[in-house]
C-alpha cells in the first residue's frame, strides 16, 4: 500500500505541476488580429497608365510610360472624397519628370525607392495612412525615334 500511496502522490504532484505550468505559462504576444491590415483584406486597384516626357538638351527624347497598382483598405477608400488614383499619378508624374534616369542602364533605377516615395507622398496628401503599398505594373521608356516608326 505504501507503494500505491507514493505512486498516487507522485501522479498528483505531476498533475498539479502540469496544471500550474499550463495556467501560468506565458505564450508569445499574439499577432494583431486586425484583419484590415492583412493582405487578403486589402483591395487591389490599378491606375491608368501615364506618359511622362523625358527632356534632353531642350528636346523631347521620349516618354516614360508607367502604370501602378496600389493596395488600400476598402473601408478607408469609402471615406475618401476622391479616389487616390489621381494623387498617385500626379506624384509619379512630378517625380519622373524631374528625375534623371539613365535609360541606357535602366536596371540601376531604384523602383523600390520610387514606390516608397509615392506611398509616403500620397498618404501625406490624403492626410492618413490610406495606401498600404504601391507596386509597379508597367515601367517603360519609348524613345522619340520609336514613336515615329
Amino acid at each position: 500500500m505504501i507503494r500505491t500511496a507514493a505512486s498516487c502522490a507522485w501522479i498528483l504532484a505531476v498533475t498539479l505541476t502540469a496544471t500550474y505550468l499550463g495556467a501560468t505559462w506565458k505564450s508569445p504576444p499574439e499577432q494583431s488580429t486586425d484583419s484590415r491590415q492583412s493582405p487578403e483584406h486589402l483591395e487591389r486597384k490599378k491606375t491608368e497608365p501615364i506618359s511622362v516626357p523625358v527632356i534632353a538638351d531642350g528636346n523631347v527624347a521620349g516618354y516614360v510610360v508607367a502604370q501602378f497598382i496600389y493596395l488600400v483598405d476598402p473601408e478607408a477608400l469609402k471615406r475618401l472624397a476622391a479616389p487616390p488614383d489621381a494623387f498617385i499619378t500626379d506624384e509619379a508624374f512630378r517625380k519622373l519628370y524631374v528625375e534623371k534616369i539613365d535609360f541606357a542602364h535602366l536596371e540601376k533605377f531604384d523602383l523600390q525607392a520610387l514606390t516608397r516615395f509615392l506611398t509616403t507622398q500620397v498618404n501625406r496628401r490624403l492626410g492618413a495612412d490610406i495606401i498600404k503599398d504601391i507596386l509597379v505594373d508597367q515601367f517603360n521608356f519609348i524613345s522619340k525615334n520609336d514613336i515615329s516608326k
